[in-house]
């Protein structure tokens, strides 16, 4: 996997406290136990790691882990690269 899926990945695994080897770009929210409002607060750490902003209309069409990480690649290029950070 890259960077940006072990990343968001990781943040699931510490959202829910299960392990991230348990975690795969095929696992479904619903799968994860992840309800609404778990979605928002994981977006939340996301847009911050990644310094993005996340479209509210854009959480609801979320189902997988692999849909969340194709989104953050995609608004991460979308990002000029001078205001990307990474820690």
């Amino acid at each position: 996997m890259n960077d940006i899926a072990d990343r968001c990945i990781d943040i699931i695994a510490k959202s829910k406290g299960i392990p991230a080897s348990t975690i795969t770009l095929a696992s479904t929210f619903d799968e994860l136990n992840i309800d609404s409002l778990d979605k928002i607060n994981i977006s939340f750490e996301v847009e911050e790691a990644f310094n993005i902003e996340i479209p509210d209309e854009a959480l609801s069409t979320l189902r997988t882990v692999g849909d969340m990480i194709e989104g953050v690649t995609k608004l991460r290029t979308a990002v000029p690269s001078a205001t990307i950070t990474t820690p």
